[in-house]
């Protein structure tokens, strides 16, 4: 008699246990559904920061450029690094290739 009731409440006990999972399965995927969503959200906005920053810099310079009294030095320090980045490349450019041409031992 008293094993009958041990078993019982070893079953009642499982079956809570299996519910109680049954349930946290659903929240897991709920939450992991809304982190997926939160993620794409939060690069969407990256993206669109990165976008606004970008602009922002643009404008600062249109107003260096135009005559502005504030940004004219930003302005002015980013054109000539701009301009050395050029320079650069063009070197880089009329530079002959070191790999292509054979050389002689």
């Amino acid at each position: 008699m008293a094993d009958k009731s041990v078993i019982e409440n070893i079953e009642a006990r499982v079956r809570q246990l299996i519910g109680e999972h049954r349930r946290l399965r659903g929240l897991c995927s709920e939450l992991t559904a809304e982190r997926d969503s939160l993620r794409a959200e939060n690069r969407s906005l990256a993206e669109r920061l990165r976008e606004l920053d970008a602009e922002v810099a643009r404008m600062q310079l249109a107003e260096g450029l135009a005559g502005g009294s504030t940004n004219r030095d930003k302005a002015r320090a980013r054109v000539n690094r701009l301009m050395r980045e050029v320079d650069k490349c063009i070197a880089l450019l009329e530079r002959p290739d070191s790999e292509s041409v054979p050389q002689s031992e």
